[in-house]
């Protein structure tokens, strides 16, 4: 699931303004409070003229440097003119990489499978204009914490790096407000710290295949929170805050040393999918289907819960209509699916 359900009213707003220059129209994606004068730092690799050699001109008059887009009457869609004044084109300025414009024009920088074994300082240069951080698939150990220069960030992927506690800033990551994804799979994670709760804005969480004991009790504090992927770790409790995480619709706990859970896992409302494969589990919260009434995926695959326990639970004959109603819409639709129900927990 990409996207998150609910907008984030202090998420920066990205608006495309379409700049003619020099016989070209220039279309440039930029935050609506960006400033004219950062508007034209990003104009500079594109038009070779420098900032100061640079007028921005919107619906007849010369817009001042200080003043935000959104001050200006400049929206998405807008037509704006730039004129660039003569001796101030480029010269022996030292022009940005081909990557490097194209990561403060599009926000997205992608560098997995790049071999990479540090993050490069080109990144850091792209601040508040990078939206997308992918460096799945390297070698890259150390996460300091000036990526909290990258400050309106909101999808992260720091997967199969090798990462290990020490060499996490998590005080940098805290720091990224907009941050909607995060992922951390397959690194060599012990812990995650109490600074997770900072991240108010988060809607997914994956990290799968670490080395993980438990969660932080703050992870209550994430209302946006909707995915959760903690699968494949060394988990033997879960906090009785999860309970906080009124947005959460999957939760995927499989591979851990679950014996029991809270109850109020069982208070979820929105919850849909769960995910239990391959614990010590002999029983749920009892109100896991009084509660939460759009759960239609449960697995439970190699636990000790049956169901003829789970038929005594309030809500169980609900659920199991939603349960097989999906099941039967995977069926017409030939669509494969490895979350339904263990039919194989009727082993007593």
């Amino acid at each position: 699931m990409e996207e998150g359900r609910g907008s984030n009213p202090q998420k920066p707003s990205a608006i495309i303004v379409n700049v003619k220059f020099a016989g070209r129209n220039i279309p440039v994606e930029v935050s609506a409070d960006a400033t004219v004068n950062e508007l034209k730092s990003l104009l500079q690799p594109l038009t070779n003229v420098l900032p100061r050699g640079q007028k921005i001109i919107s619906k007849g008059k010369v817009i001042g440097d200080e003043m935000t887009l959104r001050s200006s009457g400049i929206v998405n869609g807008s037509k704006i003119m730039l004129m660039g004044s003569q001796g101030l084109h480029q010269g022996v300025y030292v022009k940005r990489s081909d990557h490097e414009r194209r990561w403060q024009v599009t926000g997205v920088l992608g560098l997995s499978d790049s071999g990479l074994k540090a993050i490069p300082d080109e990144i850091w240069n792209c601040g508040h204009y990078a939206r997308l951080l992918d460096l799945n698939n390297n070698s890259v150990k150390d996460v300091p914490a000036k990526i909290s220069r990258l400050d309106s960030l909101t999808k992260l992927f720091l997967n199969a790096n090798g990462i290990e506690d020490k060499s996490l800033s998590w005080e940098g990551i805290a720091s990224l407000k907009h941050l909607e994804i995060l992922s951390l799979n397959e690194n060599q994670l012990t812990i995650i710290p109490s600074n997770l709760g900072a991240l108010r804005s988060l809607q997914q969480l994956h990290i799968a295949n670490n080395k993980l004991t438990s969660l932080p009790t703050e992870i209550g504090l994430l209302t946006a929170l909707e995915v959760l992927k903690a699968n494949n770790n060394r988990l033997n409790t879960i906090p009785n805050s999860i309970g906080g995480c009124a947005s959460l619709v999957e939760i995927d706990l499989s591979c851990n040393l679950l014996t029991e859970l809270p109850d109020t896992l069982g208070t979820l409302k929105d919850l849909k999918a769960l995910y239990l494969r391959n614990n010590g589990l002999t029983s749920l919260p009892t109100t896991i289907f009084k509660f939460c009434t759009k759960l239609s995926t449960l697995d439970l695959h190699a636990t000790e819960i049956t169901v003829d326990h789970l038929r005594q639970f309030e809500g169980w004959d609900s659920f199991d209509e939603r349960r097989r109603l999906k099941h039967q819409k995977q069926l017409d639709f030939r669509v494969s699916s490895s979350g339904q129900f263990d039919e194989g927990a009727d082993r007593k």
